[in-house]
């Protein structure tokens, strides 16, 4: 029975995530029990505001779990991996800009309603993702190859957008997305990020969505012939990702009210990658977890404050995060998973319940 119950628990796919979790909360608490300590305090406008690690990686970790959904779902289908994410993000995000400023970088009010600038966010979002997806399905083109065109040229295109300048929204309504509505101590990135978990679970349990898109990643010809079109599914898992996109650049942007074409999400697509790879998804593709991928990127934003918490040098970051990639390549290859099986049956407690 021990035996048969720690197989069950082990081979579940949330358990590497979760096992990842504890062991950062472990370490915290160890080095600094106030790492948990959530306090109420005031923002610059006098609202109250919770503020603490805690909230931290719940407000920064939100924007990379919607990514972590489009990039769960492109990885499935097509067996690749969405390089492009952080330059289409500045692509949406200035096209954003655009709209609420204008041609002015200083306006004294905006030319456009947010609903309105945040719709062409997710139009030029999905048309980037329709891009990649069109160089994959269509022609054939390695997933990280068809986007590295982006990933190159993307923070050019958003700087010409806006004539390489940076322009600031003046209305304060817009920095509501990216921080704290008044009145509300919670911010507004866990309601958008909940509201984009409530919607992917409606589309994967009501439509075939999930299941045509792991047939495609498992065996794209068995598919075909079973009547599913991999090159629209394909095609369609890079347009769903254009849309989170779209919603992480509005976070993104409303952070500051403006953008930096060279920062504004630098390196995240590889964050929104090792948080696919962390929930325990194959990168070549097939069947995926979606809520673990989620998971997988409030882990990684749980490493990323803990790192930050014991002054790593954001320089170094990549190299900690390198380390954490390398590690579930090796746990994920099928040898050491053989070996782990075979470690495990000569433990004292197995031998016992065989004889």
């Amino acid at each position: 029975m021990n035996k048969q119950i720690l197989k069950k628990i082990t081979s579940n796919q949330l358990f590497i995530p979760l096992m990842a979790l504890i062991l950062l909360a472990v370490i915290n608490l160890i080095n600094d029990p106030g790492f948990f300590k959530v306090t109420v305090g005031t923002n610059n406008a006098g609202n109250p505001v919770l503020s603490g690690y805690l909230i931290t990686i719940l407000d920064y970790g939100s924007e990379l779990a919607i990514l972590a959904i489009g990039m769960t779902l492109v990885t499935a289908a097509s067996g690749g991996q969405d390089i492009s994410v952080g330059a289409t993000i500045a692509i949406a995000g200035s096209a954003m800009l655009r709209v609420l400023c204008g041609g002015n970088s200083r306006p004294e009010t905006i030319k456009a309603p947010i609903i309105v600038a945040f719709l062409v966010a997710c139009i030029v979002g999905m048309l980037c993702g329709a891009f990649n997806g069109m160089l994959v399905a269509i022609f054939k083109i390695q997933p990280m190859i068809a986007t590295l065109i982006l990933f190159t040229a993307g923070r050019s295109i958003a700087a010409w957008i806006n004539n390489n300048e940076l322009p600031i929204v003046p209305d304060p309504k817009f920095a509501y997305f990216g921080g704290f509505i008044p009145g509300i101590p919670i911010p507004t990135t866990v309601f958008i990020v909940i509201a984009c978990i409530i919607v992917i679970a409606i589309v994967l349990k009501y439509t075939n969505l999930g299941l045509y898109t792991q047939a495609v990643g498992i065996n794209e010809n068995s598919s075909r012939l079973n009547g599913i079109n991999p090159t629209f599914i394909k095609f369609l898992s890079f347009v769903i990702l254009g849309l989170c996109v779209a919603v992480a650049a509005l976070i993104k942007v409303s952070r500051l009210s403006t953008i930096n074409y060279s920062v504004i999400a630098k390196d995240i697509e590889m964050d929104a990658i090792l948080a696919v790879a962390l929930g325990g998804n194959a990168l070549s593709g097939g069947k995926f977890n979606m809520w673990a991928s989620i998971l997988g990127a409030y882990v990684i934003q749980f490493l990323t404050t803990t790192l930050y918490k014991f002054n790593v040098q954001s320089d170094a970051l990549a190299a900690y995060k390198a380390v954490v990639v390398i590690l579930l390549v090796i746990f994920s290859a099928p040898t050491v998973r053989d070996y782990m099986t075979k470690l495990t049956k000569q433990l004292p407690m197995f031998r016992k319940e065989a004889a």
